[in-house]
């Protein structure tokens, strides 16, 4: 399950690396295995030639004996001049000669002599080379570590009457055989060695070539947004599957953009229909107490009345306050819904923030205006209105019997600038505080809750923010933060 969560680049270059060394094993493994079955019938061939050769010498000597060819003087006649040791020295292997029921009758001297004298053959020997149709036996064995071929047939006569039973122990001396293995071992250790280094830089260039495209895919991939529009993935040379990966990634793009397209202009009419029926809302308030006051001045006019000019002023005011007051809401609509511009232009933000302060003029707003510059790049109209705002906020969260208190400060902070307005108002509950930003939201009893729904417009636009920390009953501190650059 770990090389699943590899790579695939990394399991190519280690798969076909892993390639090259089974195959190596492999053939290393074959090539022993080959060896030992060519040594095994090498041995075997090699002791038929020799058994062959003794057999003729054998027959020869038989034919030159002037002693009776029976098995009772077998053993007479090789050892009349040494002939068994003559044979035995001539093709350089030592020979025993058995009676047919298997009691040794002589032997040269050789390398299992000792092991062997004084011992009859046994009689699954004598069986086993009765039963057999060309009358030879094989049999393998191994003493002291050393590994031998014995060979058993019979000695025959010239009617091919059986005399006796010849035993040629052959000891399988493979030292030049190993030698040649290990030769050839370490030239096809060699050659795959340099097939290693060469697989391992093919692996590296061939995974990398390989994975390229989908490196590129997944790159465009996480860079993929539904709040931007995003890039087709255009890519040259490349497998037919990734090649049907990249038109469907694109396909799907296309789909995105195309329901993104519908979806913000659904969320825009559904703003724009909710926005609506606020402002018809707020403009039906004052329009109420506004048709009553002219009814109610249409039933109660009397020209002859002494205080008719006290009654038409009061009438007059009270129209005069609604008309302002929906004047007010038209205002605050107008300025939510004018999206700010993108105009930067490079000022000093301690300046402005002054400028923007001096409107209220009150003692109770506290600003520094003895700090440095800060320059950076913003909209001076639209900066001035951010910081009207939150002060504005700021003064209507203060109550009427609380010394109002006020404190704005601006300072660098990681490349940014930062604005803060600090009140001693009634804060901000826990239940409210998810609302503060939303366009209608407001916990005063006049205006339509537009201006710090504004005030976030402004800085997102300009890639700032605005954050907000509030203790319910002792006050909130408003932050904005916006790159300098």
């Amino acid at each position: 399950m770990k090389l699943l969560k590899l790579s695939l680049r990394t399991r190519i270059f280690i798969s076909m690396t892993v390639l090259v060394l089974l195959a190596s094993i492999l053939i290393a493994a074959v090539s022993i295995y080959q060896y030992k079955e060519e040594a095994e019938e090498y041995h075997k061939e090699r002791l038929e030639r020799k058994e062959s050769r003794i057999q003729i010498a054998i027959e020869n000597a038989l034919r030159s004996t002037t002693y009776p060819i029976d098995e009772e003087h077998l053993s007479r006649i090789f050892a009349y001049k040494h002939k068994i040791y003559q044979i035995a020295e001539e093709h350089s292997l030592p020979i025993n000669i058995y009676s047919l029921s298997g009691e040794l009758l002589i032997g040269s001297e050789g390398i299992i002599q000792q092991d062997t004298i004084n011992k009859n053959l046994s009689p699954v020997i004598l069986d086993t080379l009765a039963f057999l149709y060309d009358k030879k036996y094989l049999v393998k064995s191994e003493k002291n570590g050393e590994k031998f071929l014995t060979s058993y047939t019979y000695i025959t006569d010239a009617r091919s009457k059986p005399l006796g039973i010849l035993n040629l122990p052959y000891l399988e001396d493979d030292d030049l055989i190993t030698r040649e293995l290990l030769e050839f071992l370490r030239r096809v250790g060699q050659v795959y060695l340099l097939m290693l280094i060469i697989a391992i830089a093919l692996a590296y260039f061939l995974s990398k070539y390989i994975t390229r495209s989908l490196k590129t895919i997944s790159e465009t991939i996480d860079q993929t947004r539904l709040d931007k529009r995003n890039k087709r993935i255009k890519i040259g040379d490349a497998s037919d599957e990734i090649h049907s990966l990249v038109n469907a990634y694109n396909s799907m793009i296309d789909e995105l953009e195309q329901s993104a397209v519908k979806l913000a202009k659904s969320e825009r009419e559904a703003a724009w229909r909710e926005m609506a029926k606020q402002v018809a809302h707020e403009i039906k308030n004052p329009l109420t107490p506004m048709r009553l006051t002219v009814q109610s001045f249409q039933r109660k006019f009397d020209p002859t009345d002494p205080n008719i000019g006290q009654k038409v002023q009061e009438y007059s005011d009270t129209l005069i306050q609604q008309i302002d007051t929906m004047s007010s809401i038209a205002s605050a609509f107008s300025n939510f819904a004018q999206m700010p511009a993108q105009k930067s232009e490079t000022l000093d933000v301690v300046k402005i923030v002054g400028l923007a302060l001096d409107i209220f003029n009150e003692d109770y707003i506290i600003f520094p205006s003895e700090k440095e510059q800060i320059i950076a790049k913003f909209d001076r109209t639209q900066l001035i209105r951010v910081v009207t705002n939150l002060i504005k906020n700021g003064i209507q969260a203060i109550p009427e019997d609380r010394v109002p208190k006020i404190i704005v400060d601006v300072f660098s902070e990681n490349g940014e600038v930062v604005i803060t307005v600090t009140d001693n108002g009634v804060g901000i509950n826990e239940e409210n505080k998810k609302k503060v930003f939303e366009p209608k939201f407001t916990t005063k009893t006049s205006g339509m809750g537009l201006g710090l729904g504004m005030v976030k417009n402004i800085v997102e636009t300009y890639s700032g923010s605005i954050t907000f920390t509030s203790q319910e009953g002792k006050g909130t501190v408003f932050k904005v933060k916006f790159p300098k650059e």
